[in-house]
């Protein structure tokens, strides 16, 4: 089974970056510091700084390493270079209404950038999935845990490039 690509955009990817080099080459050294400077002051069963500090360091460990995968597996597509810019792609702010002539406003964008609450949602949201190819005008049924909802595309944008 071969797993699709983690497509991001380039300020996903970018934000990705300096995370892992924020806790590698800051967070990571200054908890070292701590750490061996708190093994040196005894004894580390009940040593607070030298406790904490090991298990904080085993979550940037951690951290680093889910990072440096989602990096690795990274597809950089760059929305403001789509050329059929009349149909819903990755990249997209697509503006709809639904029955109730509520509008929104969404973008379309990988997983690891995904942030419901400014409007930006996952590629592989049941939302995204069903705008996905469409053009304005078009009505698209969206399946939700609540049921099923209907909204119209009234308009769709992409950066400038």
């Amino acid at each position: 089974m071969e797993r699709e690509p983690n497509y991001i955009t380039p300020a996903g990817y970018a934000a990705l970056r300096t995370r892992y080099d924020t806790l590698f080459g800051q967070e990571r050294p200054k908890l070292v510091e701590v750490i061996s400077w708190a093994a040196g002051n005894g004894d580390r069963s009940e040593n607070g700084d030298y406790i904490y500090g090991r298990k904080r360091l085993r979550e940037i460990d951690r951290e680093l390493g889910h990072l440096s995968r989602r990096m690795k597996a990274a597809k950089v597509i760059d929305p403001a270079r789509t050329e059929d810019r009349a149909r819903v792609r990755f990249g997209a702010t697509v503006t709809i209404v639904d029955e109730e002539d509520a509008e929104r406003v969404v973008t379309l964008v990988g997983v690891d950038e995904a942030d419901a609450t400014a409007g930006r949602i996952s590629w592989h949201a049941p939302m995204a999935r069903a705008l996905k190819g469409a053009a304005v005008g078009d009505v698209r049924r969206v399946h939700l845990p609540g049921g099923d909802k209907e909204w119209e595309v009234l308009a769709i944008a992409y950066p400038e490039a």
